[in-house]
């Protein structure tokens, strides 16, 4: 998805509340974030949590692995 299209998705998941496509869609865009690769995994993160996702703790694992989370003990 080019990064017009995933903004515009990100928007309206966010417009309706859909956590699931949010942790899918920020997910995606860490994928071709560049320096902001932290900032999108840290959403896609945050929104996996509040879901109760699956997914959260291989977020937290690529958060972990780029230094944007300390792993704890």
């Amino acid at each position: 998805m080019d990064k017009a299209a995933l903004d515009a998705a990100l928007l309206r998941a966010h417009e309706v509340g859909d956590r699931a496509a949010l942790v899918t869609l920020y997910a995606e865009a860490a994928e071709n974030g560049g320096d902001a690769e932290a900032f999108y995994l840290t959403h896609a993160y945050v929104f996996a949590l509040e879901a109760g996702d699956a997914r959260a703790p291989a977020l937290r694992a690529r958060l972990v692995a780029l230094g944007a989370e300390v792993r704890s003990e």
